[in-house]
């Protein structure tokens, strides 16, 4: 287990239709999600147990005043090579350089379509102009590589090429003859990648989730703020590690079963 994706906040700039309801949810109050200092310290134990990569995800973290701060100190963690966000876009443009310095690398962008009236239909009103502006920002300050995260809507496909799948993630590659990039699958139902899961999600209100698919939910919140030593929490970690299963269930029960929408759980 080596890969934690770190919620910061169920806020958001859009309303994606596969994130949230059209009316939206009931947000968490200030004094509901976990503090930098706090997120800090638990990113610090679990960087000491392996964890390698850190992912920031919301809602869309960008919104959350203060969020090159805990970049820059996620980055000084000695073991951490790798921390990645993933974003929407809509506010990478301003963004961009100070993300960068802070020691960001490479970023994850949702965009579900690349025509402007169906993408605004899918967010609820987003400007796909602003997420190209975004990634050319992102671009000319450095960050490689830049992924494009789209939640596959049934249509016909252009012929691929499967590729070289590599380590370290779910997806299988292919390659679109003579271009540059290539794309990916993600299929955790028909074709999961249980038994190589490397990933644990920490929620913006404090609670590890070992498994997407998984009602168990290990809250840390109480602990870090009722004054619990390090080896508490290290030993309370350790516990949650133990509930991850071997392999979620059929698609029918998962889907009864997971009640919180994503923007709650972390992208």
């Amino acid at each position: 287990m080596n890969y934690l994706r770190i919620s910061v906040t169920d806020r958001c700039n859009l309303r994606c239709r596969y994130c949230m309801p059209k009316e939206g949810v009931s947000q968490f109050g200030h004094s509901e999600i976990l503090s930098y200092e706090e997120i800090l310290r638990l990113a610090t134990l679990a960087v000491k147990r392996g964890i390698n990569k850190i992912r920031i995800t919301g809602g869309e973290p960008l919104v959350r005043k203060g969020v090159v701060y805990l970049l820059e100190k996620l980055s000084g963690l000695p073991g951490v090579n790798d921390l990645s966000m993933t974003t929407n876009a809509i506010l990478l443009r301003e963004f961009a350089r100070d993300l960068r310095r802070a020691g960001l690398k490479r970023l994850n962008i949702s965009m579900d379509s690349l025509d402007p009236g169906k993408y605004r239909e899918i967010t609820r009103g987003g400007d796909l102009n602003q997420v190209w502006e975004g990634i050319e920002a992102a671009r000319r300050e450095g960050m490689d590589p830049i992924k494009i995260n789209v939640v596959a809507i049934i249509s016909p496909l252009v012929p691929l090429a499967e590729g070289d799948n590599g380590h370290g993630g779910p997806a299988r590659l292919f390659r679109f003859p003579g271009a540059a990039g290539q794309i990916g699958f993600i299929s955790p139902m028909s074709d999961h990648f249980c038994r190589s899961c490397n990933r644990l999600r920490l929620t913006a209100d404090g609670k590890l989730k070992t498994c997407l698919f998984s009602e168990e939910l290990t809250d840390l919140k109480p602990l870090l703020r009722s004054g619990a030593g390090d080896e508490v929490l290290e030993k309370k970690l350790e516990e949650a590690l133990l509930t991850k299963p071997l392999q979620h269930g059929p698609i029918s029960g998962v889907m009864k079963r997971c009640h919180l929408p994503m923007v709650k759980i972390g992208g």
